[in-house]
């Protein structure tokens, strides 16, 4: 799995300590780091990474901003929140755009968010999903959805063709049609102008 992942924390320990956990499980991981939030974004800009795992408290920091700013330097970054906030800041910053958030104290628990990302778009460990979904009665039939049509569901709302979607996910383009009637279906929708407003419903309800 040839990835490049960017390391934005000014701890050297998490730094190397993240490193040597993602090395360890693959060691053709491309691994760059970085201290302050100027850094990453000369980075980013620079370099065509596949994951930046993000600290909220370094140098230069503009906390939530952060994810659209870095998202607009390169739209296809993932980002993966890596702190010791507690999940209601986690669902803030996925709200924002993040793909991901990992909680510094389950460090362990590093090279699991890492290959979600990869593989399956996102992160969110059990304890953040129940944050995003509790009090969300208008979105409840997301729950219908399996891991692979979320995955798709949100790669539609976010403006991606089936063949982007084909790329992306490296399937079939008649398996991304399956999957996407599959989608309607289960959401009784027509268009993907109804599918990008129960997104945005999705996006709106995480903070309520």
């Amino acid at each position: 799995m040839n990835k490049k992942i960017l390391i934005a924390d000014d701890h050297y320990v998490v730094r190397m300590g993240a490193s040597l956990l993602l090395h360890s499980a693959h060691q053709d991981f491309e691994i760059d780091f970085t201290e302050t939030y100027d850094n990453v974004k000369q980075k980013v800009s620079e370099k065509n990474y596949d994951l930046l795992m993000l600290d909220i408290d370094m140098p230069g920091s503009t906390y939530q901003r952060m994810v659209k700013e870095l998202k607009k330097i390169d739209p296809h970054i993932k980002i993966l929140m890596f702190s010791e906030y507690d999940e209601k800041t986690a669902v803030q910053y996925i709200k924002e755009g993040a793909d991901g958030y990992l909680n510094k104290q389950h460090s362990e628990n590093v090279v699991d968010a890492v290959i979600s990302i990869f593989k399956q778009g996102y992160y969110y460990p059990q304890e953040i999903t129940h944050h995003l979904f509790s009090s969300t009665k208008e979105i409840t039939p997301l729950f219908n959805l399996s891991k692979r049509e979320f995955q798709i569901f949100k790669l539609l709302a976010e403006g991606h063709g089936n063949l982007e979607i084909s790329n992306n996910l490296d399937i079939k383009m008649s398996t991304v049609s399956t999957f996407k009637k599959r989608i309607f279906e289960k959401l009784n929708v027509k268009t993907i102008v109804e599918i990008i407003k129960l997104y945005d419903k999705y996006n709106s309800g995480v903070l309520k």
